[in-house]
């Protein structure tokens, strides 16, 4: 039975993780959460999610990945690199090669380090920029290998694959966590919480998200 057990969710802070966190809470009986510092962009995400886990009162890790920004310079670890979408079918600049592939497996470590066997994350293949490394495929590959270099049985739990943003917003409203995941985290490319710039792709489509459930909620 899940209530007896532990995960780690995999947290950036953001919209979806933090959804994600919720969910964790509701179905098992200790959670802990990890963020991942690889100089991104903008040091208040890691803030954030600071910020979240305490007032959550979540076990919280921040594991440094510093080495992911030295690999892969792009529009999320370089200030002077302007956030685009992709062009003629490429991915946007804000893809980092490898990274759910590292954050996964050091969750991996960690979840073995802290007997867990439940690990959470927040990746979506409905509503996302085209990431290879957001899809059910390439999840349901990883939990193979990680059990496999690691002799464990852990569960990799993907909540929000199959939703849309609208429906994201609908299970943080189902978990009681509306007014939380909207006013107190942050999706934003350009570092602002909450409601954000309203200018950059992840604003846009959480915009797009809340405002189709706010006219279901609402019945228009």
């Amino acid at each position: 039975m899940l209530k007896s057990e532990k995960a780690v969710v995999v947290f950036s802070g953001g919209q979806d993780s933090t959804t994600c966190l919720f969910w964790a809470l509701e179905q098992f009986a200790e959670v802990a959460a990890v963020t991942f510092d690889y100089n991104q962009r903008h040091i208040t995400e890691i803030e954030c999610a600071k910020n979240i886990a305490k007032e959550l009162g979540i076990e919280h890790y921040i594991l440094d990945m510093s080495l992911l920004n030295q690999l892969a310079p792009n529009a999320l670890t370089r200030e002077d690199i302007e956030v685009k979408d992709g062009e003629g079918g490429g991915l946007p600049n804000t893809f980092v090669p490898g990274r759910n592939l590292l954050f996964m497996s050091f969750a991996g470590v960690l979840a073995s380090q802290i007997g867990a066997k439940n690990i959470v994350t927040g990746v979506c293949e409905t509503d996302f920029s085209g990431y290879p490394d957001c899809r059910d495929v390439f999840v349901k590959s990883l939990n193979v290998t990680l059990n496999l270099s690691m002799d464990q049985n852990f569960v990799i739990h993907t909540p929000l694959m199959w939703l849309n943003k609208a429906e994201t917003w609908k299970l943080a409203d189902n978990l009681g966590a509306f007014e939380f995941v909207r006013e107190k985290t942050l999706t934003c490319y350009n570092g602002i919480i909450a409601d954000g710039c309203g200018e950059c792709p992840a604003c846009k489509l959480r915009k797009k998200g809340l405002d189709d459930y706010l006219a279901e909620r609402q019945g228009l």
